[in-house]
This record gives C-alpha cells, structure tokens and sequence, in this order.
C-alpha cells in the first residue's frame, strides 16, 4: 500500500479542493470568487496526477513481478530492487491536512481574527461622496458605511435609515461592533471593518445579525476620533452566515 502512498495523497488534496470548489461554494472562506476557476481545474489536475501515478506503478510492480518470474535470481533480484526502498512511514501524516479539508473545511474567518488587527485609520481625504439611492433602509456594506461615516463632508448618512450584515464582536469596555473582514484575493490578507452599535443588546460574539438603525455622528471627520464610526440600532435580526463572508475592498 505504501507504494501508492504519495498517488493518493495526490488525490486526497485534489479531492479536498474539488469538494470545496466544483461541488460547494466553500472556497469562499478562503478565497475570492474569481479564483474559483483556477481551483477546480488544480484540483482536477492533481486527481489525474494521482490516478496516472497510481496506473504507472502498479504496471511497473506488475513488471517486475513477471521479470522475477524467469528464474529464480531474477526473482531475487527483482524483489529486492522492487520492495527494499520504502519512504518514511511518517509521510502519512501529510494525508492529515488534506482529510481535514476533505471532511471538515476550516470555518471563515471570525471575531478572533478580527482582534487581532490593531486600529487603524487610511490615510484619506476629507470630501463629498455621490448621493445615496432613494428609499430607506437603503443597504450599505460595512466599508461604504464607514467610508461616509469618518470622510464625507456632505454628510449623507444624516437622516438616513441604513442596513447592514455583519458578525457580532464585542470591546473591552462592554460595547459590541459589527464586524466584516475585508479581502483582496484571500483570507490571508484580510482586514478589519467595524461599526459600533449602540441602543440594543449585544448578541453573542460570531453571531450573524442584519442591523438597521442611523447613523450616530463621532469625532471630527478625517480623525482617529471618528473611528470606528457608530450606528444607533432600530433592529438587530439573527441571520445565517452568507456564502461569501467577506467584503471586497
């Protein structure tokens, strides 16, 4: 069996991708949407590797068998030269990570991930942003709320209802903010967005909720002081975790 060991590990984290990729939208934990394409064709390429590597050996032990079938120092020969090289057993253990992929995809990033991330304010100029559409609530993703919020000078989140979908974290000091991880290819340059939620109790961290509620003024626009920016809540609704859980920036 160990001989086809690095073949099917091959098919083992082909399978692993395909799964999340071609046959559920769990790649979205991980990745953008856009790199959908190039996961199902890796995955399907590493399976093909692993199916070929499995028939390549299996015809050379085959032939080896038949070559040590013409004499009795053939046999010998052969034998050895077909069964003395072994990897080390321990090369099993990289099979681990690609079983976890396979029957337990790691969650989307969440709360802890989120504090981990110092605070930090982008350098951006104060200016007028485009007007909302018409009609409240009207929905906004957690980084167009924050973007108005500390930088427009227009002030056009004033007298407006807004919603918005995020997970719950909670401060230090017993506030709670709604939170979304923001990302430009992968989980692994994700950053953070977070909106203060004042008027309604705080859910249980990780939590999905859709807020509705205004916009509450802080701090002097362009500042640290206006971070993060705060919400006054309406309503806060319990929701599932959407398919793609991250913003793009």
């Amino acid at each position: 069996m160990r001989r086809y060991g690095s073949a099917l590990l091959l098919v083992l984290v082909g399978a692993a991708i395909l799964r999340i990729s071609l046959l559920s939208e769990l790649y979205l934990r991980y990745v953008q949407a856009g790199l959908r394409p190039y996961l199902v064709v890796s995955g399907v390429v590493l399976v093909g590797l692993g199916v070929l590597a499995v028939v390549v050996r299996g015809k050379s032990y085959d032939d080896d068998e038949h070559a040590g079938d013409d004499g009795e120092h053939g046999h010998g020969h052969g034998h050895e030269h077909g069964h003395a090289h072994h990897g080390p057993r321990g090369a099993w253990l990289l099979a681990l990570p690609a079983l976890a992929l396979l029957l337990f995809p790691p969650p989307a990033l969440g709360s802890y991930s989120a504090s981990r991330e110092a605070a930090q304010v982008a350098a951006q100029g104060v200016g007028a942003f485009p007007a909302l559409p018409a009609g409240d609530p009207v929905e906004l993703t957690l980084a167009q709320f924050s973007s108005r919020a500390m930088y427009d000078s227009g002030r056009s989140l004033k007298g407006r209802t807004v919603r918005m979908t995020g997970f719950v974290t909670h401060g230090d000091d017993g506030t709670w903010y709604l939170t979304r991880l923001l990302v430009s290819c992968c989980a692994a340059d994700a950053t953070t967005s977070k909106v203060e939620i004042r008027g309604a109790d705080a859910p249980v961290t990780d939590t999905w909720v859709t807020v509705t509620g205004t916009w509450h003024p802080k701090g002097k626009l362009g500042t640290d002081a206006a971070w993060p920016p705060v919400l006054d809540a309406g309503s806060v609704k319990t929701v599932r975790e959407p398919a793609d859980p991250y913003e793009q920036r």
